[in-house]
């Protein structure tokens, strides 16, 4: 009775998403072996290349952390919005509002700084929450998809963020920029940037993001406002045959998911660009937090890990150039580590089944 109590308790790898990541990471990474092979090039040394510009300069380490601080924002809004059954595909647009906001009371006005920033942080995730709320009220009202809903919602922020640049006071003579926030707004760390590099844009938002990540896995965790929202991403029906206002929840979850995405946008504005620009096209920041979520399998906290891994793939993925391997395989890579996360379940079974099969090989039934 006690071993077989013992070996219930086993560890199993079939039990741990978080291997079953790292094996998929892995996998991706070895489709992008025979991706640069197919193209003549040597993985190692691409490899090399890519690693070598991550790590190969506090230059490099520091913009690699620039380009994964709102990816590990959109992640954790998309990751937030699964853990309670909602699919977020609209941080695109929440991250424009956030970034609009953002611009229009950095700019707009002057204050002192330890009132700037926060209210300009403030400001930007109540309007991105609010656009989120939106698609939030849509479908606890009218039962309408907030996929469909969100889609649209995307391109009224696009459009909407063009036309203000254009035609209202944000708009720079001769450019198809905004004016600069003012730099009381601004969340640089000037001393680090000399440090480190003067092109380098050393901001407070890793630190911003890390914060926010605790948040919110202590609400999604140890507060009952937590475990009705994730009660009705497990069973909605259960959920309100339990007495949680399910309608209700949905609302707070998409005005929450929308507003760490907002807050991603203005860290964007406050900590790098100091502006935000026509867009010729939606900048991809929501779409990649969608892998981030993924491959963090919706965990908050592992979301800071692979929002970092995924910002090193796009900026040391462009340093491959430099030997001739084409930086598009770099998102050959990311495709297949998420095409691999999403056959996870599959994984797990052939590794159950051929685990079983050894067992009973061995007389262990």
């Amino acid at each position: 009775m006690i071993s077989k109590t013992k070996k219930a308790k086993k560890f199993s790898i079939a039990d741990s998403p978080i291997i079953f990541s790292l094996v998929s990471i892995l996998l991706g990474l070895a489709v992008g072996a025979i991706a640069l092979l197919m193209a003549g090039q040597d993985p190692i040394t691409a490899y090399t290349a890519m690693i070598d510009g991550i790590i190969g300069k506090p230059k490099f380490i520091a913009w690699t952390i620039i380009r994964s601080t709102p990816l590990i924002l959109t992640g954790l809004s998309i990751a937030f919005a699964f853990k309670t059954g909602l699919f977020n595909i609209g941080a695109e647009g929440q991250f424009i509002i956030g970034s609009l906001a953002a611009t229009l009371v950095g700019a707009g006005i002057e204050l002192p700084m330890f009132i700037h920033v926060p209210l300009t942080l403030l400001v930007a995730a109540l309007a991105a929450g609010l656009w989120g709320g939106v698609a939030g009220w849509l479908k606890s009202k009218f039962g309408i998809n907030e996929v469909i809903a969100m889609i649209m919602l995307n391109w009224i922020a696009f459009y909407f963020s063009n036309y203000m640049i254009r035609t209202s006071w944000l708009a720079k003579a001769n450019s198809e920029s905004s004016v600069n926030i003012h730099d009381s707004a601004s969340i640089s760390i000037n001393w680090l940037t000399d440090l480190v590099g003067p092109a380098t844009k050393v901001n407070w938002g890793i630190v911003i993001s890390i914060i926010l990540v605790l948040v919110i896995a202590f609400i999604l965790f140890k507060t009952t406002l937590g475990f009705e929202l994730r009660g009705v991403g497990y069973n909605k029906f259960g959920a309100e045959y339990g007495g949680i206002n399910v309608n209700k929840s949905i609302l707070q979850s998409m005005a929450i998911a929308g507003m760490l995405a907002g807050i991603a946008g203005a860290i964007q504005v406050m900590g790098v660009s100091q502006n935000i620009t026509i867009l010729a096209a939606q900048e991809g920041y929501g779409f990649d937090g969608i892998a981030v979520a993924l491959i963090a399998n919706n965990n908050p906290i592992g979301v800071i890990f692979s929002g970092l891994l995924f910002g090193a793939f796009k900026y040391g993925g462009t340093k491959m150039q430099m030997v001739g391997a084409p930086s598009e395989v770099i998102n050959i890579v990311i495709g297949s580590i998420v095409y691999f996360i999403a056959l996870s379940n599959v994984l797990r079974m052939l590794y159950v089944k051929i685990r079983d099969k050894k067992k009973n090989k061995g007389g262990n039934i």
